[in-house]
């Protein structure tokens, strides 16, 4: 089953910290798309306002967190990444720990005012 996930996740609040965030997302490497896409994500966006992003993430029926952190976790490339784009992250306040990117609850949706 298709399902699309909302989250969110603050950036340091640092002007040169966003800007780097930004920079960074022009050019990510091909390793880095093909393990996003191996794990059946078949779309993924981000948008910001202020130091706050939210990612809009389509995932196709083979797509688990859980595996998506084993692969992950055992990918050296991606593992650099990760620590290259968390010195410009920090959690969400009400994030748990070691938490980073927090799924969001939808509390509204029109089509079900009909």
């Amino acid at each position: 089953m298709n399902k699309r996930y909302y989250l969110a996740l603050d950036l340091k609040d640092d002007q040169a910290a966003i800007a780097a965030y930004e920079e960074l997302h022009k050019k990510v490497s091909p390793h880095i798309i093909a393990s996003i896409r191996d794990a059946h994500i078949t779309e993924m966006e981000l948008y910001r306002t202020g130091n706050r992003l939210f990612m809009v993430m389509e995932t196709g029926p083979g797509f688990s967190f859980e595996e998506k952190d084993k692969a992950d976790a055992a990918d050296p490339l991606v593992q650099e990444w990760e620590a290259t784009v968390g010195k410009l992250q920090q959690a969400l306040p009400w994030a748990k720990p070691g938490e980073k990117w927090v799924v969001m609850d939808r509390i509204f949706r029109l089509t079900e005012y009909l």
